[in-house]
């Protein structure tokens, strides 16, 4: 949601329905061998004495200006409602992105510190309702755009974080480590990551019912902006199609506010070239406007992952995620865990099915959920070591998997035990390297 965007000041040459199409299958699904890895972590920005106290913009304009002189690695950018995300670029291995990331947030929490603030690792604001930080045409747009389908949307911008993975898209070939095959597993294994790491079971002070509300305000923007196309055996096709017949979001200016059509496809637009002719540019913020729990940018990106609790928290999802994906047996392991799980999509879309549904609201106290979590953490945990972990990180994620996974909980269960530990959060130990 991040993606940064500049103005439409570049010439503009129209598009075809034919040039979007073959664009699109063109840059969303790069092949090739499993190389590379990243992440992106979300953060809740809070004061550091008193958390359920709101910050004021003066304070976050005051401590992201401060930031700005802080050279970092990785991309730090700001999101609608005053969170911080800072991505990694593309790391050859696990470690370097843990490395990268690791060094990065030190920095951060130093500068950050010295404001009084400090980053929580919530996937949803427990206690704040949401409130727009950032005052550009781009969130102006989005929130004109989202506020059709109801109050989820704002949340969504302001109140909530995550920790995305970002994976190779494979090999064209077939096999474990193959496109089709990780773009299928990533819709099969999504509500296992979903439940195994579920941490925003509050909102307004309260339970809400569901341990990932964060997810919950996904599913509720709808499946056209928040949802991913049906499987198949062609995912270029079906994405292409998905791109083509999701409404637009706004039609940018060069001034002044942004239009916000209702009910405008990118496929219609490209015939009535109505109110102007959409041109690549358009079609690449179009992409960053369609937020389904995978997305293809060349790259998969997961997007499914609550934030998590601690300082390091974030390095046990992204551990998990890389060896069942890179690993070919851990891969092949995790594909026969969550196969029987299939049955219960019904055969829809991914996040707006029964499986995703119910990974969200009851995480691994679901029987089924919590079996395929245990054998997909272990066969991480066993691939590990030949993807050159250190011991701290195979540490770290054999303790989630015993002090998680297998006793049928997730981090949500520890703020509903104790609502008052949101204010604090489990201390992660240190596991870098």
């Amino acid at each position: 949601m991040s993606d940064s965007v500049s103005g439409c000041t570049r010439p503009r040459t129209a598009v075809t329905e034919a040039e979007v199409e073959a664009l699109v299958r063109g840059i969303c699904f790069k092949t090739g061998p499993p190389r590379r890895l990243g992440v992106e972590v979300e953060w809740l920005v809070h004061e550091l004495r008193s958390p359920r106290l709101p910050v004021t913009t003066r304070r976050l304009d005051a401590a992201y200006a401060a930031l700005r002189t802080v050279p970092l690695s990785s991309a730090l950018t700001v999101e609608p409602g005053g969170q911080l995300e800072l991505s990694s670029p593309p790391a050859t291995s696990l470690m370097e992105c843990v490395g990268t990331v690791s060094a990065d947030l030190d920095a951060v929490r130093a500068v950050l510190r010295e404001q009084g603030l400090t980053l929580v690792g919530l996937g949803h604001d427990p206690w704040h309702s949401p409130r727009r930080f950032l005052r550009q045409p781009r969130y102006d747009a989005m929130e004109a755009c989202l506020d059709r389908t109801g109050p989820a949307g704002r949340a969504m911008m302001c109140t909530t974080a995550s920790v995305q993975v970002c994976l190779d898209a494979g090999y064209e070939e077939p096999g474990p480590l193959g496109h089709v095959r990780r773009w299928w597993l990533a819709h099969q294994i999504g509500p296992v990551l979903v439940a195994a790491f579920a941490n925003s079971p509050l909102a307004g002070g309260r339970p809400t019912g569901w341990l990932s509300t964060r997810q919950l305000r996904w599913t509720q923007i709808g499946p056209g902006r928040a949802g991913g196309p049906p499987l198949d055996s062609d995912p270029r096709g079906t994405w292409a199609r998905h791109v083509l017949d999701a409404q637009v979001m706004c039609v940018r200016r060069d001034g002044g506010p942004w239009a916000v059509p209702e009910g405008l496809t990118f496929r219609e637009w490209t015939r009535s070239q109505a109110p102007r002719p959409p041109t690549g540019e358009d079609l690449d913020y179009h992409l960053t406007t369609l937020f389904p729990p995978v997305r293809p940018r060349g790259h998969l990106e997961l997007r499914m992952i609550d934030a998590q609790p601690g300082d390091d928290g974030w390095i046990v999802p992204l551990a998990v995620t890389a060896a069942l994906f890179d690993d070919p047996e851990a891969a092949e392991t995790a594909y026969r865990a969550v196969k029987p799980l299939a049955e219960r999509t019904l055969g829809l879309p991914a996040p707006h099915n029964p499986l995703w549904r119910d990974a969200a609201r009851h995480g691994l106290t679901d029987t089924e959920l919590r079996e395929a979590a245990v054998t997909c953490f272990t066969a991480a945990l066993d691939a590990l070591p030949r993807l050159g972990a250190t011991a701290g990180v195979t540490t770290a994620v054999s303790a989630y998997l015993d002090r998680y996974v297998v006793q049928g909980r997730c981090p949500a269960d520890d703020l509903l035990d104790r609502p008052d530990g949101a204010s604090r959060g489990p201390h992660g130990r240190d596991i870098r390297p």
